[in-house]
């Protein structure tokens, strides 16, 4: 049986040492097309891929966006958000909106990593963050941002079985996005399609 200890070790061997450059971009497509071409640059952004350290083994945190945020409000997602000018960069900006959050301690995490860039629909250029995180305290969420939080076993993202589609009209087209079921969560679009890709990548070697 593979250690906790082994399998942070596999996922970091497969993880991007230091984040995509802008100029990765170039060849990218969003995950959806819009009616018209974006007329300004993407707006760099990060999330955190928290695989969080319990007794129970590790588990990957997830936040439900506060009802009233004017983006994406009231879904399942990875805390993260835009990167600001004085970010050290993805990872920084990562932490620093996991903390803003749910109370992450920056101190308690070290980053494994990077996924590739994932460029979304609305014009955000994503850097998943990997980190594997030991809490010196309990999480708390900052209500003014997200309404909850949950983690998931990552157990089970390894688990094809765990994945589904969802389907979603956007301007009259249909998109399908990977899907989630956990305990009454249900986790989609960008977010869910991160937890693929991270399976993908990064988890399902090194659960191997």
């Amino acid at each position: 049986m593979v250690s906790d200890d082994q399998l942070i070790a596999g996922i970091s061997g497969r993880l991007l040492a230091r984040p995509e450059t802008a100029e990765s971009r170039a060849a990218l497509e969003p995950d959806w097309l819009p009616d018209q071409p974006f007329e300004r640059p993407p707006v760099p952004a990060a999330v955190l891929i928290a695989l969080v350290r319990r007794e129970v083994g590790l588990t990957v945190l997830y936040t439900e966006r506060s009802a009233d945020l004017r983006a994406h409000s009231g879904q399942v997602s990875f805390p993260g958000g835009k990167i600001d000018p004085t970010d050290g960069g993805p990872g920084d900006a990562a932490l620093r909106e996991a903390w803003e959050e749910v109370d992450l301690q920056p101190a308690d995490a070290r980053i494994l990593g990077y996924l590739p860039h994932y460029y979304t629909g609305t014009n955000y250029l994503i850097t998943p963050v990997v980190a594997v995180v030991a809490p010196s305290r309990d999480f708390t969420a900052n209500p003014t941002e997200v309404s909850g939080m949950f983690e998931v076993p990552l157990s089970r993202l390894v688990d094809a079985a765990s994945y589904g589609t969802y389907r979603v009209m956007v301007r009259g087209q249909v998109h399908e996005t990977w899907q989630i079921d956990h305990e009454g969560h249900r986790i989609w679009g960008i977010t869910a399609n991160l937890t693929r890709r991270f399976r993908d990548l990064a988890l399902l070697e090194a659960t191997a």
